[in-house]
């Protein structure tokens, strides 16, 4: 830190996707000074997070605010987190509540996705722009509005729900939201995978492909056997560029965004499939609302969330 830090102001933002927790000390102009990570405690939430609090303070005692990133539904309006498959503790407790009494400390409570649109928006790839459109595309496929230089989240805070977009509806697979076809279940890491199997299982060429002498593969794994030019996974990247896309059209249409900004760890793949999704745009929305709109992937990459997180309880606490 520099030697100024005991009068510079800073905000924590934490990120509590699983199966990782990652905080970080970030100054009032975005920039992060400290990282944490560990294995995430979910039965053990408010002691982890505020335990990570502590040591911030201990290194600066100018902390002047706390956000939190979480997996799920969040309504703003009640600083509760209505669901969340993969944090359901959150959900049983009043999180926002004993993390301000357990801290000390004003906190906010986003939807991660929200928090990594905002970090992207404020810090990163869509820095300078007024109005976008963020995607996080991982285990889960997330998505967030920007509007007017603000996050904007519905009626109840859970505006964005990309992911379940219906993609696939005549033959899709049940999501876990109980729609069929949603977008997340074709698009997402896990469901990658599942797809890649499926292919392989049914199409003997496909075994010629280097996946198929691991059945345990991730999707980062079809990324990156993508990048050392495997036929099987380079097409399975563009199909699944194809659904994205097909998916961005909708959102270029209804929003005329200036920006969207793609995310999250499939979109390591990098052009292989940013060049799908941006072509699979492009034949299927209005025209002159493509044209006017940037598709581009982020920049912050992991730091997303817990950046975002933590300007937007800046921006909370300036508001005040």
């Amino acid at each position: 830190m520099s030697n100024n830090s005991q009068t510079d102001r800073y905000v924590v933002g934490i990120d509590v996707a699983t199966p990782i927790l990652r905080a970080a000390l970030v100054s009032t102009d975005g920039e992060i000074v400290e990282r944490r990570q560990a294995q995430l405690e979910p039965d053990a939430l408010v002691k982890q997070i505020s335990g990570i609090v502590g040591e911030f303070r201990d290194i600066s005692p100018n902390v002047m605010a706390v956000g939190v990133g979480i997996p799920g539904l969040v309504n703003r309006q009640t600083d509760r987190v209505i669901f969340s498959s993969d944090l359901p503790s959150a959900v049983k407790i009043d999180l926002h509540a004993e993390l301000m009494q357990t801290t000390g400390l004003r906190v906010e409570l986003e939807n991660d996705a929200n928090a990594g649109a905002y970090g992207e928006f404020r810090a990163g790839a869509g820095k300078g722009s007024h109005d976008m459109f963020y995607v996080t595309i991982g285990t889960g496929i997330g998505g967030a509005i920007i509007l007017d230089e603000r996050l904007w989240t519905g009626a109840s805070g859970f505006g964005g729900e990309f992911g379940h977009i219906t993609i696939a509806a005549e033959d899709g697979i049940q999501c876990l939201c109980g729609n069929i076809g949603c977008l997340e279940t074709v698009a997402s890491a896990p469901n990658i995978v599942r797809r890649a199997h499926e292919r392989l299982y049914r199409d003997s060429t496909s075994s010629l492909s280097r996946l198929s002498l691991n059945r345990q593969f991730t999707a980062d794994d079809v990324a990156r056997e993508a990048r050392n030019g495997d036929d099987f996974a380079i097409m399975m990247m563009e199909r699944t560029g194809k659904y994205i896309g097909a998916a961005i059209a909708s959102v270029i249409n209804l929003l005329n965004p200036e920006c969207i900004v793609l995310g999250g760890g499939v979109m390591e793949a990098g052009e292989l499939i940013l060049e799908p999704i941006i072509r699979e745009a492009q034949r299927r929305a209005f025209q002159p609302s493509f044209e006017s709109t940037r598709i581009i992937g982020a920049s912050l990459g992991t730091d997303a969330v817990s950046i975002g997180a933590a300007l937007l309880a800046r921006d909370a606490k300036a508001e005040a």
